[in-house]
Order: structure tokens, then sequence, then C-alpha cells
């Protein structure tokens, strides 16, 4: 595996870079902030790791920019702690968020568990699932309605697979975090609200309305 380091601590990035090597992770940090891009398409890495606060362009700016051409998971890693930060980030993408000072243990659990979801899981359950006039194809993290084709992070991918295995039920807010990211103790229960506030977005925009219902304080339903 290989995991990608948007960091311009250079202390932190070589500690960060052996510290996974211990996990069987070959991990690159970037070294010219100028033109992060090129550092990522050349080296291709499964997983990024980025700050927020960095030389020129921000972290939010880097992971909208990987975003445009690519759903490999993003975890932000700042001592940044302001809700909105974390707010922000999910909504250009990011998967999750580590505040700094962090326990490796706890980035380290964080990376292999969405190494896992990424990669070794399959939708086995399901991989295309029709619903209302569009198409839900969970290969591809694709929503298709009309000939009209959105893309979907790896979360809202899963998240939308978790409730079309349970159309019309209540699956709970509990359920789905457990799921999406195995350790609970370790998640805000915000960062779910803005992934399916999003994914809830992303529907709408092709005519998907009122699609995810909020059952207030339980979970959330997807509705026929």
């Amino acid at each position: 595996m290989k995991l990608l380091i948007i960091e311009d601590d250079p202390v932190l990035m070589d500690e960060l870079a052996a510290r996974f090597k211990e996990w069987d992770i070959d991990a690159c940090g970037v070294r010219d902030f100028n033109d992060v891009m090129n550092d990522f398409i050349r080296y291709n890495p499964e997983l990024v790791i980025v700050d927020i606060t960095l030389p020129k362009y921000d972290g939010f700016y880097w992971c909208r920019m990987i975003r445009n051409v690519s759903s490999v998971p993003i975890i932000f890693l700042s001592s940044r702690d302001h809700p909105a930060d974390m707010v922000m980030s999910m909504q250009m993408g990011a998967d999750d968020y580590v505040q700094k000072p962090f326990n490796f243990e706890v980035l380290n659990a964080k990376v292999q568990a969405l190494l896992r979801r990424t990669y070794e899981y399959q939708h086995k359950e399901i991989d295309i699932f029709k619903f209302r006039d569009g198409v839900f194809d969970f290969k591809k993290l694709t929503v298709t309605v009309n000939n009209e084709t959105l893309e979907l992070t790896k979360n809202e991918s899963y998240i939308l697979s978790i409730l079309s295995q349970n159309t019309g039920d209540t699956v709970s807010r509990k359920e789905i975090i457990e799921s999406l990211w195995e350790d609970s103790k370790f998640i805000s229960d915000n960062t779910l609200t803005v992934n399916v506030n999003r994914l809830r977005k992303k529907l709408e925009s092709v005519g998907l309305s009122d699609a995810i219902l909020t059952k207030t304080g339980i979970g959330y339903i997807l509705k026929e």
C-alpha cells in the first residue's frame, strides 16, 4: 500500500513515514507544495493524509483538486480544532479528520480501517441498485439518472449501499457509524451527519429528492 503525506513539517512527515513502514505501508511526503498534484499523480497513492495549513494553497484546496480526479480515501491531520474545519473537510470530500496532537495508534487504526473498507470490501450483497429513475453503481461509485452521472466518495457510496440493503427500513446512526468507521469512539456524531447531508444534496441535484429521510434521534431511511 502507498500513502501520500501532504505535510509541511519535515520532522513529522519523516516520523509518520517511518511508523507506517512498520505496517508495510510505503509513505511518501510531498516536497514541492507549489505542485502537489504532480506528486499525487506520479505516486498514485491508495490513501492521502493532508494538513490544512500548508504553503501556497491550503489542504482544502488540494483535497478539492484530488477529488476532481480521484476517489482515493483522504484523512485530514490538523491542529485546527474548530468544528467548521471538520465540516469543511467533509464537504471537500475527505473521509476522516484527526486533530493534532494525535495518538499514532488512533491514526493508524483509522488508516487501516479506511484501507480495508476501500480495497477489501466489495459490496458483495449489491453491486447495482435501481432506485426510482436512477441507478446506484457501488463498484463505480456513481449515481446515474436520465444519462446524468454523479461520482460518489467512498463514504457516500458505503452509506448508500447500507441504506439500499434496507430500503424502507430505518438504519440506525450507530449501525452506520460502526459499519463505516469500525470504531465509533473515535468518531464525532457530526461526521456522519455531514456525510449524509452531502450525499442527500447530490441525490437531490439529479432529481432524487427526499430519497434519504431522517428518523430524528434514530437513523436514516432510503425511501422509494
